[in-house]
């Protein structure tokens, strides 16, 4: 391996670990209820995508983009995901790739921490899938 290879084999192995932590340290940074929804859907969009692409990358930059936006001009989260967050994360990730599998359990955990986020305590009694 040449010097250029070796340096484009690391820089290939390190971009995506220095995007992806600087992507979590901007979320960290969101008020507690941006910070909660935007978990929600990164770990929702986990189904649909692996972490460690580069192109995947930028999906969660502009989904961290969208939210600091959103709390820097007091935007509640309902009018960034709407009724349906399983619905906004689905139109959200076919902008990036072909989509996956989400299960149901993923969709109702989604929809829960959205709610909770959103301040909408629903409790156990509904379940939405």
């Amino acid at each position: 391996m040449t010097g250029t290879e070796k340096s484009g084999f690391i820089a290939k192995v390190i971009g995506p670990k220095k995007r992806w932590r600087a992507y979590k340290a901007r979320v960290k940074e969101l008020p507690d209820n941006h910070r909660t929804a935007v978990e929600a859907i990164e770990q929702y969009l986990m189904h649909f995508v692996p972490t460690d692409g580069d192109s995947n990358a930028s999906m969660f930059e502009d989904l961290a983009d969208l939210f600091e936006q959103a709390a820097a001009n007091g935007t509640p989260i309902r009018e960034i995901t709407g009724e349906d967050p399983v619905e906004f994360a689905e139109a959200f990730v076919q902008n990036y790739s072909e989509g996956g599998y989400a299960p149901a359990r993923a969709r109702k955990r989604l929809v829960e921490e959205i709610e909770r986020a959103a301040g909408e305590d629903r409790g156990a009694a509904e379940d939405t899938v």
